[in-house]
This record gives structure tokens, C-alpha cells and sequence, in this order.
């Protein structure tokens, strides 16, 4: 008999029924604790013109409201995904949404640069923990296959429409009453999230088999992703060949070089390295680098030529994406699981980062002088599809061959992929874009005319990375149902 069944008898048959549809209140009470970080990443966006003014910041200091998070959230993926191995899933996602919740009430309230600053920090660490656990608590909960590609799905819209959702909500709370509600909406939904956890997820003890936390390795892979974020988002204003982004890369390399020497002695690893051995883990996380990188381009690239060139205001660039946020619905709710269970994981993952890659390159030709219908529209629709297609198997992928002990590990591994994978490609296509667009205005080129060529290089180049991240998963990926069985299914408290 297994640890779940112990501490939550199986139900029995005659609440089977009810114990099904729990699960799946289960899975809205975790994607409304995940679309809460999802959102908080684009939501202070809209709001940071309105936070300058107000708590009087530089230009330069400014950037530190969306940098300190990004640390934080970037170097502590991989330790709570491990923890929540080691101590329980529910356990830490409680603790992580609680941390996130009291850290949202102190942004609300600040009224200096530092307190704002510092419970952004704290809000990332929050955010990292609720983020690496998410996946492992729906891959306990649910365990058919057919089951499991849907709730997968249901995850991936959130984590792919929530940051259209975030600017929207921004631009109406950030106008219609103040900076400090983006956070203190944050309120009511984390209480809600936390008392309806208590209730609808399972209380499953940690399958680890030892307790043990690998404190060298933790405290160096966090270092080394903390000074690798802090680089990569300052890389543009410094430049990528100072010495200072350059010492700071070698230090994070060196870093990292130290952990796995950890990892490869130490008796109980945070990261067992034979992790490495399991291919369809390996590639799906290089595919996840490439693919948070075009999306990423998309999303941040596509608002500004919108703002910038065709002079759209923030609820304007918010409708813009509604298209392609209702495809990644109807995808991600029921159509991209169907295609898992027909077709593997391979092929629709291959297709829908084609998909976006045509998509980013419609994106690529569209002029200073672009019309929504024309230049607009149909980039937004592709992309739509290639995400709600693509999400829900790269994390299959990701998940499905590690055992449930290190699951949360899996989950943090693949979610730092993704978080690395879109700064880097951000900050290297943005600087791709300031350079093309600074090239064309030399040579007396108009402003608006200067910046599209910009934005259509760095399209260019997202859609290159879209391609070969399709390569790679068409070519390498194994093919199998995208879905492995559990032992035995968690019963519900």
C-alpha cells in the first residue's frame, strides 16, 4: 500500500464519481494560484510608468521593479520544485502562494523604492515555489492518460494566455483606480487559493527517499541562475561584451561547473545527474529554451510595434491578442490533448512551433503602416494555434519519464527552461531590434519606419528559433502516447 493510500483511504466506488470531479476543482484551484504569478509577470508592466511617478524612480532604477523579481523567480525554480519532493507538493504550494500573497499586501503598501523593491524579491521566491510545484500536483492528481493531456492542457492556456490577460487587467486597474491594486488584486484571490488547497489537494507526503537537502548544490545553482538572470537582463544597457556582463556570466559558469562537481559526489543530490540520461527530459527542456524564446519575442516585440509604430494604447494592444488567446483556449481545453492521444507527443509539438513560426514570420513583414486585418490578425492567429498545440506536449515531455519522487524536480528543471530561455532570447532579440533600428535611422530612415525593421529582424530571428526547436523535437523526441501511467491514483482528502 502506498503512502497516499495510508494517509487518504482509497474512496469507494460508489465515490468515484464525486472523487473525479474534485480532482478537476483541484486543478482550477492550482491554475488560478499559477495564472496569479503568470499574471503578476506582465500586469506591473502596464503600471510602471504610474510607480515612477509616484515613488519618484530613475529610468535606470526603475527596471529593478521588474528585475528584482525576475531574480528571485529565475534562481529559485529549481530548489522548490526540489523541496516540494522532498516535504510534500501541497505543503510548499501552500507555503509558496502564502509567501506570494503577504509579499503582493507589502508592494501594495509601499511607499518607498526599497520596500517596493524588496517585496518584489520576496514575491518571486513565492512565485518560483508556486510555479515548480504546480506540475507535479496535477501529475499526482491526475493519472489516466487521457485525463492527464487534458488537465495538462487546461495548465498550459493559463500559463500561455495569462500574460495577455495581465496587460489588460493592468491598464483597468492601474487607470481606473491605482498602481497599488495590480498586487493588491492579489489579495482576495491567494486567501481564496490557499483555503480551497486545504480542502480539494491531496495532503501526499514527500516520496523522496531521503529528506536530505543538498545545501552545497542548492545555494550554488541558485547563485549561479540568480547572477545568470541578473546579467542577461542588464546584458542591453551594459553591453553584452563589458567586463562587468561578462564577469558575471563567467562567475554563473563557474558556478554551475561547481554544482554538478557537487552533484556528481554528494551522496544525496539535489539534481541526480542521471536525469540527463533521460533524452525526451534533455530535449523537450532545449526545446522549451527555444520556444519561450520566439514566444517571448512575439508577445513583448508584437506589443511594442503596436505602441511604438502604429501608436495603439494598452487596451487596444490587449484586444489585439484576443484572438489568438481564444484559439489558445480551444486548443489547450480539449483539442490539443486529442491530438496527444492520437498522434504522441512529437508531431504536435513539431506542428505548433511550425505554426508559430510562420506566424512570427507574417510578423516579420508587417510595415510601419501595418493594418490589424492585414499584418496583424493573421500572425496573431498562427501563433495562437502553434501555442495552444505546442504547450501541452512539450510538458508532457518534460514530466513523464521522471517518477513521482522527482517529479517536482522535473517541474522546476522544465520551468527554468522556460524562464532562461525567455530572457535570454528577449534581451538578444531586443538587442537585435535597438541595433537594426538604430542602423535604419542613420541612414534617414523615419522613426516609425526605423523601429518596424527593427522589430521585423528580431521576428526573423524568433521564428529561426521556432524552426529549430520543431527540428529537434520532429528528429529526436521519442515517440510514444506523450502520457505514462502512474502506480496508483491519489484519493482526494
Amino acid at each position: 500500500m502506498n503512502k497516499a493510500s495510508i494517509e487518504h483511504p482509497i474512496v469507494a466506488p460508489s465515490g468515484r464519481h464525486a472523487h473525479r470531479e474534485r480532482r478537476w476543482l483541484a486543478l482550477l484551484v492550482l491554475c488560478l494560484g499559477v495564472l496569479m504569478i503568470v499574471l503578476d509577470t506582465t500586469i506591473v508592466n502596464v503600471a510602471l510608468p504610474s510607480i515612477k511617478a509616484d515613488l519618484k524612480f530613475s529610468e535606470t532604477t526603475l527596471a529593478w521593479v521588474v528585475n528584482a523579481y525576475m531574480l528571485t523567480y529565475g534562481g529559485f525554480l529549481l530548489l522548490g520544485g526540489r523541496l516540494g519532493d522532498l516535504y510534500g507538493h501541497r505543503r510548499v504550494f501552500l507555503i509558496g502562494i502564502v509567501v506570494f500573497t503577504l509579499a503582493s499586501l507589502a508592494c501594495g503598501v509601499s511607499t518607498t523604492q526599497a520596500a517596493l523593491v524588496v517585496a518584489r524579491c520576496v514575491q518571486g521566491l513565492g512565485g518560483a515555489v508556486v510555479t515548480a510545484v504546480a506540475l507535479s500536483l496535477i501529475m499526482d492528481l491526475f493519472t489516466e492518460a487521457a485525463d492527464r493531456a487534458r488537465a495538462m492542457g487546461v495548465y498550459g492556456f493559463v500559463c500561455a494566455g495569462g500574460g495577455s490577460l495581465g496587460a489588460m487587467l493592468g491598464g483597468v486597474l492601474t487607470s481606473s483606480l491605482s498602481w497599488h491594486w495590480v498586487f493588491l488584486v492579489n489579495l482576495p484571490i491567494g486567501i481564496g487559493v490557499v483555503v480551497l488547497s486545504l480542502r480539494l489537494l491531496p495532503a501526499v507526503l514527500g516520496e523522496a527517499a531521503s529528506r536530505h537537502l543538498d545545501v552545497l548544490g542548492a545555494v550554488s545553482v541558485t547563485a549561479a541562475l540568480m547572477l545568470a538572470v541578473y546579467a542577461i537582463v542588464n546584458g542591453n544597457e551594459l553591453g553584452w561584451t563589458s567586463r562587468r556582463t561578462l564577469g558575471q556570466l563567467l562567475v554563473a559558469v563557474v558556478l554551475l561547473a561547481l554544482f554538478l562537481l557537487v552533484e556528481a559526489r554528494v551522496r544525496v543530490p539535489l539534481m541526480p545527474l542521471r536525469l540527463f540520461r533521460l533524452r525526451n527530459l534533455v530535449l523537450s527542456n532545449i526545446v522549451g529554451v527555444l520556444w519561450a524564446a520566439a514566444m517571448f519575442a512575439w508577445f513583448f516585440l508584437s506589443a511594442l510595434y503596436m505602441q511604438l509604430v502604429l501608436g495603439y494604447d494598452p487596451m487596444q494592444v490587449g484586444l489585439a491578442f484576443l484572438p489568438a488567446n481564444l484559439i489558445m483556449a480551444a486548443f489547450s481545453l480539449g483539442i490539443s490533448a486529442k491530438l496527444v492521444m492520437r498522434f504522441g507527443i512529437r508531431r504536435p509539438l513539431a506542428l505548433g512551433l511550425l505554426l508559430a513560426a510562420a506566424g512570427l514570420l507574417l510578423f516579420a513583414r508587417a510595415p510601419a503602416a501595418g493594418r490589424f486585418v492585414i499584418d496583424i490578425l493573421p500572425g496573431m492567429v498562427l501563433l495562437g494555434l502553434g501555442a495552444g498545440i505546442a504547450l501541452n506536449p512539450v510538458l508532457l515531455a518534460a514530466m513523464n519519464d521522471v517518477s513521482p519522487a522527482e517529479s517536482g524536480l522535473a517541474s522546476g528543471v522544465v520551468n527554468t527552461a522556460f524562464m532562461m530561455g525567455g530572457a535570454l532570447g528577449l534581451a538578444i532579440l531586443a538587442s537585435l531590434a535597438a541595433s537594426r533600428s538604430g542602423v535604419l535611422l542613420a541612414s534617414g530612415l523615419a522613426a516609425p519606419a526605423a523601429l518596424a525593421g527593427g522589430y521585423q529582424a528580431a521576428f526573423l530571428a524568433g521564428a529561426c528559433f521556432a524552426v529549430l526547436g520543431a527540428s529537434l523535437a520532429a528528429a529526436l523526441l521519442r515517440t510514444n502516447a506523450g502520457v505514462r501511467e502512474r502506480d496508483q491514483p491519489v484519493s482526494m482528502p
